[in-house]
């Protein structure tokens, strides 16, 4: 049983894959690498990027503006897990930062922040983007390589017992920083070696260099002194001490991804972001200015090569944002006792709107706001998104036991957007329209034109409003309430009871007039939503598709015979009658066809039909989505009666109705979604509205 275990264990396991991402050799080889291949040698933003490009990415148009959608923020590494919705245009930006880096344009000398308001996804970029830079470290065209010194069990630089000309070569030391062997090489000859390199480079994704800066850390210069001194400055015999080997990034191990979050200052220094002293060592050493006697285990020193992250950048002490000022222009950090030294590595912060307000309100941080490009990160403001979110959370197969119900999520997500948009200063259009027309819906009157316009006139929308997080809570305590316990269903009243009652305590909103405006748009997606609901019902008893047929057919008939001023064949009594006007209204007037426009209308569906003929297509009750509209509500008009439907808020229901009603709710459940608490639970809801006579003319 163990062997066969083992066996399995070993069928998962890529050998070969761990040892080239374990490969060593000499710098020579290393260097036979950079020859062949100059892409390792690349900086830390132009790796980001090329990271990020290395999942593609699509082109689109929305709004008369021309978009792109970077796969990398899907998160296909992780199947989805982070991945974001809805905020192409702030990742656009992002993107677009790390390119004019990646090419050298000055945006590499600055701080990036992401800015906006709690729960916009600010964070969960941050850590797609350390996640994507650690799988591409994995993979071939991602590969990267650092180096240790070969040197005496002490770190020092003494004979070999077998030979005196050649140093101990008898331990391994890692250079502290992760930095490119290149940096190795002396200035004067760097150069003529870069020159070679830009030859042979050609990036895929932009037109950077390949640029080395800077000397070796600390510690590193100093073994490298040590042995200049001791082969008197043969430089190629020092290299016969360096072993080269891959890295992999990765911010568990601490190799070249760095995350710094603030705490309490009394027990926080700048050491934490640019190493300390080994006090353990100096005896050893003899001095606390020994680089060997010194950890250069800073955050700022371990993320070199890769990102640094700053969680709630703003919160961190005035100290600390001094480090960063260096940290970004020059590409530098002071380590204590030690001389400037140099990294390369993408800082990234994010921030909430409060601390962001102090900053700009601060005139002692004008240097810090010089040296930071922000990026807005808004919430959603396109419903579609939005559901997105939730749905991913709250998908079926997460949620096991629980049916949720059809349009749950989406009034969540509906109430959620509202609260986030502007009120539109258009007349006579309403807040769900505008939300309506931002998630690509078409209404009379409004074009994409003045969806620009729109969104042109609230430049601010998205940052504010509900988080995503507040909508999430709701929704887990509705799943987990006694009612959905015991009917194993939860639909959208329950969520919108949990999301108004959410209200009075939430830990954000402290002013009642938002509170009430907040109460207000529930109001209003109550009634969406039953406006959503009556209108599946009226689709579920009108869903006969041999009634339509039959009332398309008659309709089509006596239109025909109208616009031709001829007479219609009666079926039953063979005589021939006048066309039936009544019934011809009773249709049109579903579709909101004014008397005066019915000739008009009749016409364009002739018309309509000779087009299709012509191109040899025959016209269906369906093919028209206008006109198919007016049959189903008609025949739901005729059924209604039939089906006595208010009966259904009665304690008796004959056998008859029972019948017809059972074969609604089938409908519902296989058309639409329900299951058979939740469908009983909507057509119970609807027939109490056409009890009260709330039938709300289409």
């Amino acid at each position: 049983m163990a062997s066969e275990l083992v066996n399995l264990i070993e069928s998962r396991l890529d050998r070969q894959r761990f040892q080239e991402h374990h490969w060593t050799g000499t710098f020579l080889e290393y260097l036979d690498i950079v020859g062949k291949n100059p892409s390792v040698a690349r900086n830390a933003y132009q790796r980001l990027y090329d990271a990020v490009m290395s999942h593609g990415f699509e082109h689109y148009r929305v709004f008369k503006r021309d978009c792109v959608r970077y796969h990398f923020f899907s998160d296909p590494i992780d199947h989805g897990a982070d991945g974001i919705f809805g905020l192409d245009f702030a990742l656009m930006q992002l993107v677009d930062f790390l390119r004019s880096a990646a090419e050298g344009y000055g945006t590499d000398k600055r701080v990036l922040l992401l800015h906006g308001p709690v729960g916009s996804s600010k964070s969960t970029i941050a850590r797609l983007l350390k996640k994507g830079l650690e799988h591409y470290s994995r993979t071939p065209e991602g590969a990267i390589y650092s180096f240790s010194w070969l040197l005496d069990e002490h770190c020092e630089v003494v004979p070999s017992a077998h030979d005196p000309k050649v140093a101990a070569r008898t331990h391994e030391f890692a250079c502290p920083m992760h930095e490119d062997p290149l940096i190795l090489i002396p200035k004067e000859a760097r150069g003529d070696l870069l020159q070679k390199l830009n030859e042979a480079y050609k990036p895929q994704h932009h037109g950077g260099k390949i640029r080395l800066y800077g000397e070796p850390d600390p510690f590193c210069r100093k073994i490298m002194e040590d042995l200049m001194r001791f082969y008197a400055g043969d430089w190629r015999r020092v290299m016969d001490h360096v072993k080269v080997r891959r890295i992999v990034l990765s911010e568990k191990d601490r190799v070249g991804i760095g995350t710094f979050q603030p705490k309490d200052e009394k027990n926080q220094d700048s050491t934490e972001l640019t190493g300390d002293i080994n006090y353990r060592k100096i005896a050893q050493y003899g001095s606390d200015s020994d680089p060997r006697a010194f950890n250069f285990d800073g955050e700022l020193n371990i993320a070199n090569r890769g990102i640094c992250e700053f969680i709630e950048l703003l919160k961190l002490d005035v100290a600390f944002l001094y480090d960063l000022l260096g940290a970004t222009q020059e590409h530098t950090i002071k380590p204590k006792k030690f001389a400037q030294t140099y990294i390369d590595e993408v800082i990234l912060g994010h921030t909430n709107e409060p601390e962001y307000k102090r900053l700009q309100s601060n005139e002692m941080m004008e240097a810090f706001r010089d040296r930071t490009i922000k990026i807005d990160v808004p919430y959603n403001i396109r419903l579609d998104d939005e559901i997105r979110i939730y749905q991913k959370d709250f998908s079926a197969q997460r949620i096991k036991g629980i049916h949720i119900a059809p349009h749950t999520l989406e009034v969540a997500a509906m109430w959620a957007v509202l609260t986030r948009l502007a009120e539109p200063k258009k007349a006579g259009l309403s807040l769900m329209q505008k939300l309506k027309l931002y998630n690509g819906k078409s209404i009379p009157g409004f074009t994409e034109d003045s969806v620009k316009e729109l969104k042109e006139e609230a430049p601010r929308e998205g940052m504010e409003g509900i988080s995503p997080r507040y909508i999430q809570d709701k929704i887990s305590n509705a799943l987990v309430s006694r009612q959905a316990i015991e009917e194993k269903t939860i639909n959208p009243f329950m969520v919108i009871n949990e999301l108004e009652s959410g209200l009075s305590h939430h830990s954000l909103i402290n002013d009642e007039e938002t509170k009430k405006q907040y109460r207000e748009l529930l109001a209003v997606v109550k009634e969406e939503y039953e406006d959503i609901i009556k209108g599946e019902v009226q689709r579920a008893i009108s869903a006969d598709e041999d009634a339509i047929r039959r009332l398309c057919a008659n309709y089509i008939e006596n239109v025909r015979a109208y616009t031709q001023k001829e007479r219609v064949k009666n079926r039953y009594t063979g005589r021939d009658d006048e066309p039936d006007d009544r019934l011809m209204r009773s249709i049109e007037e579903k579709i909101d066809i004014p008397e005066s426009r019915k000739d008009d209308f009749r016409q364009e569906i002739m018309n309509y039909i000779g087009a299709l003929a012509l191109d040899g297509k025959k016209f269906e009750y369906n093919t028209n989505a206008r006109l198919y509209k007016a049959l189903e509500l008609k025949l739901f008009e005729d059924q209604r009666d039939t089906i006595k439907l208010k009966n259904l808020v009665s304690s008796v229901v004959d056998d008859e109705t029972q019948q017809k009603i059972d074969i609604v709710k089938q409908r519902l459940i296989k058309q639409f979604g329900y299951n058979d608490v939740s469908a009983t639970d909507v057509l119970n809801y609807v027939a109490s509205i056409f009890a009260r006579g709330n039938v709300k003319s289409k």
